[in-house]
Protein backbone atom coordinates (compact mmCIF):
# COMPACT_ATOMS: atom_id res chain seq x y z
CA UNK A 1 0.00 0.00 0.00
CA UNK A 2 0.83 3.61 -0.15
CA UNK A 3 -0.23 6.73 1.39
CA UNK A 4 -0.18 10.15 -1.07
CA UNK A 5 1.84 12.96 0.88
CA UNK A 6 -0.76 15.25 0.81
CA UNK A 7 -2.87 13.00 3.62
CA UNK A 8 -0.47 14.50 6.34
CA UNK A 9 0.78 17.69 8.27
CA UNK A 10 3.93 18.76 6.89
CA UNK A 11 4.82 18.82 9.95
CA UNK A 12 4.47 15.21 10.41
CA UNK A 13 6.37 14.60 6.63
CA UNK A 14 9.40 16.19 8.56
CA UNK A 15 8.84 13.70 11.66
CA UNK A 16 8.72 10.93 9.34
CA UNK A 17 12.00 12.06 7.22
CA UNK A 18 13.95 12.12 10.50
CA UNK A 19 12.55 8.72 11.72
CA UNK A 20 13.39 6.91 8.42
CA UNK A 21 16.60 8.71 8.15
CA UNK A 22 17.62 7.14 11.26
CA UNK A 23 16.10 3.75 10.66
CA UNK A 24 17.87 3.89 7.24
CA UNK A 25 21.54 4.46 9.04
CA UNK A 26 20.78 1.50 10.94
CA UNK A 27 19.52 -0.60 8.31
CA UNK A 28 23.25 0.19 6.38
CA UNK A 29 25.31 0.05 9.52
CA UNK A 30 23.41 -3.17 10.20
CA UNK A 31 23.67 -4.86 6.61
CA UNK A 32 25.04 -8.14 5.92
CA UNK A 33 27.07 -6.50 3.31
CA UNK A 34 29.55 -9.84 3.00
CA UNK A 35 26.22 -12.20 1.94
CA UNK A 36 25.63 -9.65 -1.08
CA UNK A 37 29.79 -10.20 -2.01
CA UNK A 38 28.48 -13.13 -3.69
CA UNK A 39 27.52 -13.13 -6.93
CA UNK A 40 24.18 -15.50 -6.39
CA UNK A 41 23.44 -13.95 -2.87
CA UNK A 42 23.67 -10.19 -4.48
CA UNK A 43 21.14 -11.25 -8.54
CA UNK A 44 18.56 -12.64 -5.79
CA UNK A 45 18.45 -9.67 -3.53
CA UNK A 46 18.46 -7.21 -6.84
CA UNK A 47 16.24 -10.24 -8.37
CA UNK A 48 14.05 -9.36 -5.39
CA UNK A 49 14.00 -5.99 -5.55
CA UNK A 50 12.79 -6.30 -9.29
CA UNK A 51 10.24 -8.80 -8.27
CA UNK A 52 8.58 -6.72 -5.35
CA UNK A 53 8.29 -3.87 -8.26
CA UNK A 54 6.38 -5.65 -10.55
CA UNK A 55 3.95 -7.36 -7.76
CA UNK A 56 3.25 -3.47 -6.40
CA UNK A 57 2.68 -2.13 -9.69
CA UNK A 58 -0.84 -4.78 -9.93
CA UNK A 59 -2.49 -2.71 -7.54
CA UNK A 60 -6.28 -1.63 -6.66
CA UNK A 61 -7.05 2.29 -5.34
CA UNK A 62 -9.06 2.53 -2.34
CA UNK A 63 -9.53 5.79 -2.02
CA UNK A 64 -7.88 8.95 -4.21
CA UNK A 65 -3.94 8.84 -3.21
CA UNK A 66 -4.83 5.48 -1.29
CA UNK A 67 -3.49 2.27 -3.04
CA UNK A 68 -3.49 -1.59 -2.15
CA UNK A 69 -1.27 -4.07 -3.41
CA UNK A 70 -0.04 -7.51 -1.92
CA UNK A 71 3.23 -7.12 -0.14
CA UNK A 72 5.53 -10.22 0.17
CA UNK A 73 7.69 -8.32 2.82
CA UNK A 74 7.07 -10.70 5.07
CA UNK A 75 8.96 -13.29 2.76
CA UNK A 76 11.69 -10.88 1.71
CA UNK A 77 12.55 -10.20 6.00
CA UNK A 78 13.10 -14.28 5.96
CA UNK A 79 15.00 -14.38 3.51
CA UNK A 80 17.44 -11.58 3.77
CA UNK A 81 16.78 -10.04 7.26
CA UNK A 82 15.39 -7.13 8.57
CA UNK A 83 18.63 -4.20 7.36
CA UNK A 84 18.20 -5.79 3.80
CA UNK A 85 14.73 -6.38 3.59
CA UNK A 86 14.11 -2.95 4.59
CA UNK A 87 16.58 -1.80 1.81
CA UNK A 88 14.82 -4.22 -0.58
CA UNK A 89 11.81 -2.62 -0.01
CA UNK A 90 12.54 1.32 -0.31
CA UNK A 91 14.70 0.30 -3.56
CA UNK A 92 11.30 -1.34 -5.01
CA UNK A 93 9.00 1.64 -3.39
CA UNK A 94 11.69 4.06 -5.57
CA UNK A 95 11.05 2.32 -8.54
CA UNK A 96 7.25 2.66 -8.35
CA UNK A 97 7.37 6.19 -7.35
CA UNK A 98 9.95 6.35 -10.30
CA UNK A 99 7.68 5.75 -12.36
CA UNK A 100 4.33 7.26 -11.01
CA UNK A 101 2.43 5.07 -8.98
CA UNK A 102 3.13 7.21 -6.31
CA UNK A 103 4.05 10.31 -5.33
CA UNK A 104 7.15 11.82 -3.58
CA UNK A 105 5.78 13.63 -1.26
CA UNK A 106 3.92 10.07 0.16
CA UNK A 107 7.61 8.32 -0.65
CA UNK A 108 8.84 8.37 3.36
CA UNK A 109 5.28 7.75 5.35
CA UNK A 110 4.76 5.04 2.80
CA UNK A 111 7.90 3.63 3.66
CA UNK A 112 7.24 3.70 7.15
CA UNK A 113 4.42 1.82 7.67
CA UNK A 114 4.35 -0.64 4.92
CA UNK A 115 8.48 -1.71 4.80
CA UNK A 116 9.43 -0.94 8.42
CA UNK A 117 6.49 -1.84 9.87
CA UNK A 118 6.07 -5.79 8.20
CA UNK A 119 9.86 -6.10 8.23
CA UNK A 120 10.32 -5.19 11.76
CA UNK A 121 6.82 -7.24 13.23
CA UNK A 122 7.94 -10.30 11.11
CA UNK A 123 11.54 -10.01 12.52
CA UNK A 124 10.19 -9.79 15.74
CA UNK A 125 7.58 -12.93 15.14
CA UNK A 126 10.30 -14.85 13.79
CA UNK A 127 12.21 -14.03 17.32
CA UNK A 128 9.54 -15.03 19.29
CA UNK A 129 9.22 -17.88 17.39
CA UNK A 130 12.73 -19.33 17.83
CA UNK A 131 11.95 -18.45 21.74
CA UNK A 132 9.15 -20.46 22.54
CA UNK A 133 8.41 -22.34 19.33
CA UNK A 134 10.06 -25.86 18.62
CA UNK A 135 12.34 -25.72 15.68
CA UNK A 136 10.38 -27.44 13.14
CA UNK A 137 9.74 -27.24 9.32
CA UNK A 138 6.23 -27.01 9.64
CA UNK A 139 6.23 -24.32 12.63
CA UNK A 140 9.31 -22.32 10.21
CA UNK A 141 6.56 -22.04 7.44
CA UNK A 142 3.06 -21.88 8.93
CA UNK A 143 4.08 -19.61 11.83
CA UNK A 144 6.50 -17.26 10.68
CA UNK A 145 5.90 -17.30 6.67
CA UNK A 146 1.42 -18.42 6.70
CA UNK A 147 0.75 -16.91 9.71
CA UNK A 148 3.09 -13.58 9.58
CA UNK A 149 1.87 -13.09 6.18
CA UNK A 150 -1.83 -12.54 7.42
CA UNK A 151 -1.32 -11.24 10.44
CA UNK A 152 1.60 -8.55 9.92
CA UNK A 153 -0.61 -6.96 7.06
CA UNK A 154 -4.02 -7.10 9.28
CA UNK A 155 -1.22 -4.84 11.80
CA UNK A 156 -0.44 -2.71 9.07
CA UNK A 157 -3.63 -2.09 7.45
CA UNK A 158 -5.02 -1.24 11.28
CA UNK A 159 -1.97 1.31 11.39
CA UNK A 160 -2.43 2.80 7.93
CA UNK A 161 -6.41 3.30 8.68
CA UNK A 162 -5.24 5.08 12.48
CA UNK A 163 -2.85 7.46 11.12
CA UNK A 164 -5.42 8.25 8.12
CA UNK A 165 -8.37 8.88 10.93
CA UNK A 166 -5.45 10.98 13.00
CA UNK A 167 -4.40 13.22 10.15
CA UNK A 168 -8.42 13.67 9.18
CA UNK A 169 -7.53 12.36 5.85
CA UNK A 170 -10.70 10.24 5.82
CA UNK A 171 -13.41 9.81 7.43
CA UNK A 172 -14.52 6.33 9.72
CA UNK A 173 -17.37 5.97 7.57
CA UNK A 174 -15.11 6.09 4.11
CA UNK A 175 -12.57 3.96 5.17
CA UNK A 176 -15.27 1.60 6.46
CA UNK A 177 -17.27 1.18 3.19
CA UNK A 178 -13.82 0.72 1.07
CA UNK A 179 -11.00 -0.29 2.85
CA UNK A 180 -12.07 -1.89 6.30
CA UNK A 181 -14.98 -3.78 4.81
CA UNK A 182 -12.22 -5.65 2.52
CA UNK A 183 -9.78 -6.26 5.17
CA UNK A 184 -10.36 -10.36 4.83
CA UNK A 185 -9.99 -10.46 1.35
CA UNK A 186 -6.16 -8.41 1.76
CA UNK A 187 -4.81 -10.62 4.63
CA UNK A 188 -6.21 -14.01 3.62
CA UNK A 189 -4.51 -13.45 0.28
CA UNK A 190 -1.17 -12.16 1.61
CA UNK A 191 -0.73 -14.84 4.41
CA UNK A 192 -1.39 -17.12 1.33
CA UNK A 193 1.31 -15.45 -1.16
CA UNK A 194 4.05 -15.42 1.96
CA UNK A 195 3.65 -19.23 3.17
CA UNK A 196 3.30 -20.54 -0.23
CA UNK A 197 6.53 -18.50 -1.50
CA UNK A 198 8.67 -19.44 1.68
CA UNK A 199 7.32 -23.53 1.80
CA UNK A 200 8.77 -23.35 -2.29
CA UNK A 201 11.93 -21.76 -1.24
CA UNK A 202 12.82 -23.68 1.61
CA UNK A 203 11.92 -27.11 -0.31
CA UNK A 204 14.10 -26.18 -3.23
CA UNK A 205 15.92 -23.16 -2.60
CA UNK A 206 17.13 -22.97 0.88
CA UNK A 207 20.09 -21.52 0.68
CA UNK A 208 17.60 -18.01 -0.80
CA UNK A 209 16.03 -18.04 3.06
CA UNK A 210 18.37 -16.58 5.77
CA UNK A 211 16.61 -17.40 8.20
CA UNK A 212 16.48 -21.29 7.66
CA UNK A 213 18.69 -23.54 8.68
CA UNK A 214 18.50 -27.15 7.66
CA UNK A 215 20.29 -28.36 10.90
CA UNK A 216 17.69 -26.41 12.97
CA UNK A 217 14.62 -27.02 11.38
CA UNK A 218 15.01 -30.34 9.46
CA UNK A 219 17.83 -32.90 11.10
CA UNK A 220 16.86 -35.39 13.40
CA UNK A 221 13.19 -33.96 13.32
Amino acid sequence: MEFSGEFFPVSWLWLCAALYGWLMSLALRWANWGRLRDPDQLNLFLGTVVALLLLWTLRTEVQPGFAWHLSAMVSVTLMFGWSLAVLAGSLALFGTTLVGLGDWSGYIPSALVFIVLPVSLTQLMLGLARAYLPKHYFVYVFINAFLAGGLVSLLVALMATGLLLLAGAFSLAQLSDSYLLFLPLMFFPEAVLNGWMISIMVGFKPQWVGSFRDEEYLHGK
